[in-house]
């Protein structure tokens, strides 16, 4: 019984290739009541792995948050399934609005403490008591209203490369420093303000409009499924586009374009730019945005050094990493030092303002 991949990523990535079938990239998430996280794991693994799913799926005692992709040949059976499962019958499926048959080149179903690291005690309040959610329709009628207060519940190098109009985006590295930050920004408004909170594809907000209720928010709303589902029912219905740039999602993809919009600059030259890259250098593999030209004059990499150091032999580059642990600049994600046009680190209060 096989419980986990077999093949490399780059084996997988030429059977896709050599199947030449569309895939479809789809997330979801479900809050729920797990009592045996590891052997629920397995069933997935094994029921999923015969539909040729790929992807990150994390199960917890409270739930599964998945990311993946499935042969659209195979979505109707991959449906079918879930629906077997009794929390997540009809569970909203986020589909992609760009689709890569190599976003996930292996199946990876872990067991976590949680599905999200929010680093909230849940036994301290009612997770279940959330806040209510919007479709895109009325989310565009909130967001007008001038006694809302928009806020973005993603880190600072997601919100870079795009937000909604007016969107307070704090300036964070973690969904934890943000629930905070708002709370203390916001605690004469608790009754008379309405906040609207986003995300990528809700996971976030669930969570963090009920901590708010908690807290003494009186008016709490969230966006149904996130920028994702947002974007898909502004084409399917015709509706005014109010995000601006792009989507920064999980995967080989990286983003979603939502508007023409570039917001963002390249971190090495200052010029527009909103690709995210890693750096060529896998003893660094900083996440920055990099332009075109800088990607061909510094080959991919964040810096010098980094470039001088994937000219050398490979062993060579495995015997420099060998019981280094990685720099701590992969988690800096755009805002390490070596960048000039990086992101810069506002004034803590001065975080809360609307771009």
């Amino acid at each position: 019984m096989q419980l986990y991949n077999n093949l490399s990523a780059k084996e997988r990535a030429e059977l896709i290739e050599k199947a030449g079938k569309e895939r479809l990239t789809i997330s979801f998430y479900k809050y729920a009541k797990i009592g045996n996280p590891e052997i629920f794991r397995n069933h997935l693994f094994l029921a999923w792995d015969q539909f040729d799913v790929l992807g990150r799926i994390y199960v917890a005692n409270e739930g599964i948050n998945a990311q993946l992709s499935v042969p659209a040949e195979n979505f109707e059976a991959f449906k079918n399934h879930l629906d077997t499962i009794s929390f997540l019958e009809n569970v909203r499926l986020n589909i992609a609005i760009e689709h890569d048959n190599f976003a996930f080149l292996k199946l990876k179903v872990k067991v976590r403490h949680k599905i999200v690291a929010d680093g909230l005690n849940d036994d301290s309040f009612d997770v279940t008591n959330k806040g209510i959610h919007v479709d895109a329709e009325q989310f565009n009628e909130l967001i007008e209203d001038p006694d809302t207060v928009l806020v973005d519940m993603r880190n600072h190098y997601e919100s870079e490369i795009g937000h909604f109009k007016n969107a307070v985006t704090p300036d964070v590295d973690t969904f934890r420093e943000s629930l905070d930050l708002i709370e203390e920004d916001l605690k004469e408004h608790k009754e008379d303000k309405k906040l609207v909170m986003y995300c990528t594809g809700g996971i976030r907000c669930e969570k963090a409009s009920a901590y708010y209720k908690h807290k003494g928010f009186k008016n709490v709303y969230q966006l149904e499924g996130g920028i994702i589902n947002y974007a898909r029912q502004v084409e399917s219905k015709g509706l005014d586009n109010k995000f601006i740039g792009k989507n920064f999602v999980f995967d080989q993809r990286r983003s979603e374009r939502i508007s023409n919009d570039v917001i963002a600059n390249c971190h090495q030259c200052g010029k527009p730019a909103d690709l995210h890259t890693n750096c060529a250098n896998e003893g660094c593999h900083l996440l920055f945005i990099q332009c075109d030209e800088c990607k061909e004059k510094m080959d991919n990499c964040c810096s010098t050094n980094c470039q001088e150091i994937i000219k050398l032999p490979y062993e060579e580059q495995k015997a420099m990493r060998k019981g280094q642990g990685n720099s701590n600049d992969i988690f800096k994600k755009g805002r390490a030092d070596h960048l000039p046009f990086k992101k810069d680190l506002r004034n803590i209060f001065d975080t809360l303002k609307p771009q």
